[in-house]
């Protein structure tokens, strides 16, 4: 079975696509969120969750973590550090910044925020993803960048992506046939998967046969599967298991035979208790057949995401 990992989108910077925000997070300054951060990370210690996610675009999470890992006495040893490149956050703590991240997928990006990055996190760092490749990014064909990510790999850090967009599959489908002096440079992937979007399903198992670390992230569509916002369909299942629609959704991911960490996205000790809860959810083929007949074109999914404003 897949485990349960968090991710620290929603709690990194003050604004985010996720629905709620205004109650989950009343105050959403700097202080306020690291110790919202660390809240998280000590509940998902004691659920047992062992994979942390952040991202440099991710506003202050590699801070709070690295925060986190320093003031702890007692961290679990095999906790996963997986961190993202290649965007930069540009928000400037503000919920009505014109651009909150900007990508730039060149070697000299990656120069930079690997340095960053080293400096917060230091060898604690498990495994350095681009971040949102698409099959036009020149990540794909910059051979210097691969040979740097290779280097970065020959220190023991896990090379891999995360995709988005309605491409996801082109873009891993390029990603597996990356090579640096005839081996495989890329090893994990972190794709957008959901019962709204689940094209690139087929895509993850060919990665997961090629033996990469398969991560589903935006397993509840940003709040779209959750409260007022989740389709009749998933309330109903929700209500017959007496379970949130939450974990419902994140356990459709959890039922994935290419599945090997699902992401909680949680901003609240409550939404990731209810999180939790997926992992041993019974959905049986009757769910799992009411919830794939959900999904949306991948286009049209992606254009209703590019539309939710940050908040």
């Amino acid at each position: 079975m897949p485990t349960l990992g968090l991710g620290l989108a929603a709690v990194g910077r003050p604004a985010y696509i996720t629905g709620g925000r205004a109650a989950d997070l009343p105050d959403r300054s700097p202080d306020a969120l690291r110790r919202r951060c660390h809240d998280l990370l000590d509940l998902a210690c004691r659920l047992g969750v062992r994979h942390i996610d952040m991202a440099r675009s991710y506003g202050r999470s590699e801070e709070f973590v690295a925060d986190w890992l320093r003031e702890r006495r007692e961290v679990p040893t095999d906790l996963f550090v997986a961190s993202k490149w290649g965007y930069t956050y540009t928000g400037g703590w503000s919920l009505t910044a014109d651009k909150h991240e900007v990508k730039d997928h060149s070697l000299a990006a990656f120069l930079r925020q690997r340095e960053e990055t080293g400096a917060l996190l230091g060898d604690r760092l498990d495994l350095y993803r681009i971040h949102s490749l698409t099959p036009d990014s020149p990540a794909l064909t910059d051979t210097a960048l691969h040979r740097a990510l290779a280097d970065l790999a020959a220190e023991g850090v896990r090379i891999g992506i995360s995709t988005s967009g309605p491409r996801q599959a082109d873009a891993l489908r390029a990603a597996l046939e990356v090579t640096v002096d005839g081996g495989p440079l890329f090893s994990s992937v972190q794709a957008t998967w959901n019962p709204l979007e689940p094209s690139v399903a087929p895509a993850l198992a060919e990665a997961h046969a090629a033996g990469w670390l398969v991560v589903v992230k935006e397993g509840v569509a940003n709040g779209r599967l959750v409260g007022a916002e989740a389709p009749e369909t998933l309330r109903r299942i929700a209500a017959e298991l007496d379970a949130g629609t939450d974990a419902v959704a994140l356990a459709a991911a959890f039922h994935q035979p290419w599945a090997d960490v699902v992401l909680s996205g949680a901003a609240t000790e409550t939404q990731l208790t209810s999180n939790a809860t997926a992992a041993t959810l019974p959905l049986t083929e009757r769910h799992l057949t009411a919830l794939a007949e959900l999904a949306e074109p991948a286009e049209a999914y992606w254009r209703t995401r590019a539309a939710r404003a940050w908040s």
